[in-house]
């Protein structure tokens, strides 16, 4: 991963403004990000946990990928939950699951980059309201 942020950062022109955001930024991926930077600055959302996400609850769970559809019913059926976040590894992969939850009934919405910018913020504005609970996406930027 250091070696992808390394060449990402030789690549580009060696005068540039960087901006990075991330919820989980790996201390050995910031001290090579900061190799970069001539004067870097870290804004923390919170001072003593640096980013707290209260109540949150993540789930991992190993499985064939035969059985994830129908864990995945499951958990949905039995989990208490205001919203969800699932990940796919591509666009593909994201219709295709939004569309079992839909058929399930499950309030679902997919954002992805196959969407044109207005489909994300609207996609996003829904699930944000709560009008849509389960949010299936992938790398937005390239999945």
């Amino acid at each position: 991963m250091c070696r992808d942020v390394q060449e990402i950062f030789r690549a580009t022109p060696p005068h540039k403004q960087v901006m990075i955001f991330s919820t989980t930024l790996a201390k050995e991926i910031r001290g090579t990000c900061k190799k970069f930077m001539a004067k870097p600055l870290e804004i923390f959302v919170d001072d003593t946990t640096k980013l707290t996400l209260h109540g949150l609850q993540q789930h991992y769970i190993k499985l064939e990928e035969i059985g994830k559809n129908r864990k995945l019913n499951e958990l949905l059926n039995s989990l208490e939950f205001n919203q969800v976040i699932i990940f796919k590894k591509s666009v593909v992969q994201a219709n295709k699951l939004d569309k079992l939850l839909v058929s399930c009934n499950f309030p679902s919405i997919s954002i992805h980059s196959g969407l044109a910018q207005e489909e994300h913020i609207s996609q996003y504005m829904a699930f944000k309201a709560f009008e849509k609970c389960i949010l299936i996406t992938t790398d937005i930027f390239g999945g």
